[in-house]
């Protein structure tokens, strides 16, 4: 808060959690979300809900006031890596659901230069990706400045 960032990402990591592995059932945390949201919104400052890919989950998250969704990528980046040529139909469902309600997508979760493109092209209204991880990792191979160029090539 004192901060004041443009966007915080609502992540449901337990403590002793290396990263995310799940997004919230905003159906259960509903009133909690609400609460939290309320106080980053009177502070001006746009909000996101990390959820799985389910209309359901992103019907909950509209009920709490949020801007945008982050939708959870492991999966996609799972089914892709093995072939399923499909594995991003969920995602589109989800994102198409999202903007329905009003909300923005973001999305995030072990894309990287490999399935970003088919990300984005089957995924419609994406706004924003989070691959920190994967192009902090990808730079040590192929530097910083030609993978922030990679990725924005595929983005486009």
């Amino acid at each position: 808060m004192e901060v004041i960032p443009a966007q915080v990402t609502l992540v449901p990591d337990a403590e002793d959690a290396i990263t995310s592995n799940a997004g919230w059932d905003t159906i259960r945390h509903r009133q909690f979300l609400k609460e939290v949201i309320a106080r980053f919104k009177e502070k001006g400052i746009r909000t996101s809900i990390f959820v799985d890919p389910d209309p359901v989950m992103v019907e909950g998250a509209a009920a709490t006031g949020t801007d945008r969704v982050e939708l959870y990528t492991e999966s996609y980046a799972k089914a892709y890596e093995g072939g399923d040529k499909h594995a991003a139909l969920p995602f589109a469902i989800a994102a198409e659901k999202a903007n329905s309600l009003g909300l923005g997508l973001n999305a995030g979760h072990d894309l990287n230069l490999e399935n970003i493109a088919r990300f984005k092209k089957e995924v419609p209204h994406l706004k924003e990706v989070s691959i920190g991880h994967a192009l902090i990792c990808e730079s040590l191979y192929l530097g910083l400045e030609n993978v922030v160029n990679m990725y924005i090539h595929r983005l486009r």
